[in-house]
């Protein structure tokens, strides 16, 4: 047992993905044997006061199933309505699984606007709090009935990482149906080997990484991104096969299953790590070199006097990216000003605000308190 694997018997809050590929027979309807495995080993681990919030693919696939196609559809509304069909199985069969064990279940739908919209997001961690504290087993999934190709999240991968921010969970554990990452596809390649440890972010892991299976939309690939993603709140992550016998309780007590991504990194504070995980920025600005350099090795807020440019449309208080002058991005933040206003100020310094603008608001574009490091 490595050190770092001895640190997992001390988490005591987790997020557990379950992906397509595991609680479905090939689009064929839900495992319900292995699906009761897994509820057994989490009531178990609840009874050794670990908290557990669920992340269940499988509500389209088993829409797929119920309603006879052979295929998972392109067409929007086709995806949508399989996800309203198989969800109702979905959510029954957890159900009927947690009572077995005196637990209660909650369904929680969530869409790219409820972490977008910083109201809403804080809304939904205090509602999974408080559904932890109380012992229930919240089930997360996102709405995809309602969701359109422009605000999915893309793949419950990334979701469960945003849910282990949302929650400051200590653990982020993925099941597939792979036993980890390999340094090649297992399934074609005999010479491939499991990487048992590695760490979060590294650029090298992605040329393992494959692409996810026509049931899904996640792979090896999402799954690196989603434990980008949880590092912001410290969480560690765990990818391992779900096939394998008490796999988490395994990873409990310290086994060495799966692969584990690690962070040095510190854990980033709450609304940055709202701020980096944001997909849909509003608008662009360019900086200038020295306002790179303020920004990465002084820590300063961004001043109008280090724009060269603006692109896009946005309001105050919305979110922009900061980009340096070859389109790399450096930062992103809640702006101060509007798109109209951010033009006019271009290059301004702040004793200069007054005069374009007729008032000063705020001498910052941004303030580094609502920016955050990419």
């Amino acid at each position: 047992m490595t050190e770092e694997r001895q640190k997992l018997k001390d988490t005591r809050r987790w997020v557990v993905k379950i992906g397509s590929a595991l609680l479905t027979d090939n689009g064929c309807g839900l495992k319900h044997d292995l699906l009761d495995n897994w509820v057994c080993q989490i009531a178990e681990l609840n009874k050794r006061g670990i908290e557990i919030v669920i992340v269940s693919s499988g509500a389209v696939a088993e829409g797929i199933s119920r309603l006879g196609w052979k295929t998972r559809p392109n067409v929007v509304h086709e995806l949508q309505a399989a996800a309203a069909v198989g969800q109702m199985g979905l959510i029954q069969a957890y159900e009927v699984c947690f009572q077995k064990y005196n637990k209660h279940t909650a369904q929680i739908l969530l869409t790219h606007d409820d972490i977008a919209n910083r109201a809403r997001y804080l809304n939904a961690r205090t509602s999974l709090n408080t559904l932890l504290k109380l012992g229930v087993v919240p089930i997360v999934n996102e709405n995809d009935t309602v969701a359109t190709d422009e605000i999915r999240f893309g793949d419950n991968d990334t979701l469960a990482g945003l849910v282990a921010n949302l929650i400051d969970a200590e653990l982020l554990v993925l099941l597939t149906d792979q036993k980890g990452l390999y340094t090649a596809d297992p399934r074609v390649d005999d010479s491939a080997e499991l990487i048992v440890q590695a760490e979060a972010g590294d650029k090298s892991l992605e040329s393992y990484a494959g692409e996810g299976g026509s049931l899904g939309r996640g792979g090896m690939r999402t799954k690196l991104k989603a434990a980008v993603v949880a590092v912001k709140s410290g969480t560690q992550t765990v990818i391992a096969s779900g096939n394998d016998e008490s796999v988490l309780l395994k990873i409990a007590d310290g086994e060495l299953v799966g692969t584990l991504l690690t962070t040095k990194e510190e854990t980033v504070q709450a609304r940055k790590q709202w701020l980096a995980n944001q997909t849909y920025l509003q608008g662009t600005v360019t900086l200038d070199d020295g306002a790179v350099t303020a920004l990465k090795k002084n820590g300063k807020s961004l001043l109008p006097v280090g724009i060269k440019s603006v692109s896009g449309e946005f309001k105050r208080g919305e979110i922009i990216s900061c980009v340096d002058q070859s389109g790399n991005e450096i930062a992103r933040g809640l702006t101060n000003y509007d798109s109209v206003q951010s033009k006019l100020i271009i290059g301004k310094s702040s004793k200069e605000i007054q005069d374009v603008l007729g008032q000063v608001d705020e001498k910052e574009l941004i303030h580094r308190d609502n920016l955050i490091l990419m």
